[in-house]
């Protein structure tokens, strides 16, 4: 299966711009804030804001835990001074641990629990909306298509925002973008290291995104014929995709619908929203 081999990425990325510039000026805001993590979803949307809005009006906030590699740290801000932007450094470590001592009787001891992975993805959420609203910028929002159709990802944590810039692409789309970010403006704008590093989202040791769902080069094509080209199941596996495979994206794009509907408004790219509920840009 292929997902969409006759994409326009140069028009893709022109029309998110404009979507990104259009929204701030209907909304009467020149600022912009976003959560940089090292990874390639917060570099393409902070290099799309910066083609957008220019990068005096982007401000990028690192907010390291104890689970996040140095690399995450470094190639932010390696990203951070190829765009020009301004950004700060919030350790969240010391919140984290806080939390967990005022709440600590809600968890089993010594056993890890996807709740502690939320609470990091709401302190970030916190920070993000602190500074949006102290210094009366717009938060971007940086979850992608794949991720929203699996639930990968925390309500009022890294799925708050004023609007989400790439939630209508695909993980393997904003690879594509990412490099067409590179050859338009002619240099590694993008960190080589964020494009070649395994996805993560560092919420605990050794974290990879293919702990908790399929490979993005296995997902997204089947994520695309359910969703954008309308095919049962069945007739997805009937074009040669593997049953379990199938079987698993389906339960986790069901067990995700209820975050999907309470997203923010998104940019959208295509003719086919997420959900017919869809609050479409």
């Amino acid at each position: 299966m292929i997902l969409e081999p006759n994409l326009d990425i140069a028009a893709v990325h022109d029309l998110l711009v404009g979507k990104i510039r259009n929204y701030f000026a209907s909304a009467g805001k020149t600022r912009a804030v976003l959560g940089l993590s090292g990874g390639i979803d917060s570099a393409i949307v902070a290099a799309l804001a910066v083609d957008a809005l220019g990068a005096e009006n982007v401000h990028g906030i690192l907010m390291p835990s104890e689970f996040s590699s140095l690399s995450s740290v470094t190639d932010s801000i390696e990203l951070s001074n190829n765009l020009g932007i301004s950004y700060d450094i919030v350790p969240i470590e010391k919140i984290y641990k806080r939390s967990m001592i005022e709440m600590i009787r809600f968890f089993e001891l010594g056993k890890w629990s996807v709740a502690q992975e939320n609470i990091q993805a709401r302190i970030r959420g916190m920070i993000l909306m602190t500074w949006s609203n102290r210094f009366d910028a717009l938060l971007l929002n940086t979850s992608n298509k794949s991720e929203l159709f699996t639930g990968y990802g925390t309500l009022y944590g890294d799925l708050c925002g004023a609007v989400m810039v790439i939630a209508d692409l695909y993980k393997l789309q904003v690879y594509e973008l990412s490099r067409y970010e590179n050859a338009l403006h002619g240099s590694e704008v993008i960190p080589e290291a964020i494009l070649t590093k395994a996805p993560s989202a560092e919420l605990r040791p050794n974290q990879k995104d293919s702990d908790s769902l399929p490979e993005y080069e296995q997902l997204d094509p089947v994520l695309h014929a359910l969703c954008e080209e309308g095919l049962s199941p069945e007739e997805v596996v009937a074009k040669g995709t593997d049953a379990a495979l199938v079987e698993r994206i389906v339960k986790l794009k069901r067990g995700s619908a209820f975050k999907v509907m309470q997203i923010p408004p998104v940019l959208t790219v295509g003719d086919h929203p997420i959900v017919p509920e869809f609050k479409r840009i």
